[in-house]
């Protein structure tokens, strides 16, 4: 059995993550973008005033947009804007959604298409103190 956050009923929620609440967000957002506040609450793990200013900065930067349709939102997830830190600069929101959210290209409307990244060949390291590369 799961319980409203997607957990399996009775397992304890983990110490840590990969992605952050404002990835879960997202995640959320792009399974479903008519998703209300308290729903993204409650299978984020947050509270809504959390979840409700998490949506509140992706609007912000332009990674969702969001529309008023009667009394309710519907957002839309803007798939070319770049993840934030460096190290995952080069990669998009949209591509991170397909892998996370199990999205292909056209299942969801609102998450176009990108073209497949090459990937990176690892950086021997040079000079002294080197550890040697890192093992895969």
């Amino acid at each position: 059995m799961v319980d409203p956050t997607g957990t399996p009923a009775g397992s304890a929620k983990p110490g840590w993550t990969f992605l952050t609440n404002h990835g879960h967000v997202l995640v959320c957002i792009a399974a479903d973008p008519g998703i209300r506040g308290r729903e993204i609450a409650a299978r984020v793990g947050i509270t809504e005033r959390a979840a409700q200013a998490i949506v509140s900065d992706l609007v912000a930067e332009g990674y969702v947009q969001r529309t008023r349709v009667g009394r309710r939102n519907h957002y839309e997830i803007n798939p070319d804007r770049p993840l934030r830190h460096p190290v995952e600069q080069p990669h998009s929101i949209g591509e991170l959604l397909r892998l996370v959210a199990a999205l292909k290209p056209g299942d969801v409307p609102h998450v176009s298409p990108v073209e497949p990244v090459e990937p990176v060949e690892p950086v021997e390291p040079v000079g002294p103190g080197s550890v040697g590369p890192v093992a895969r």
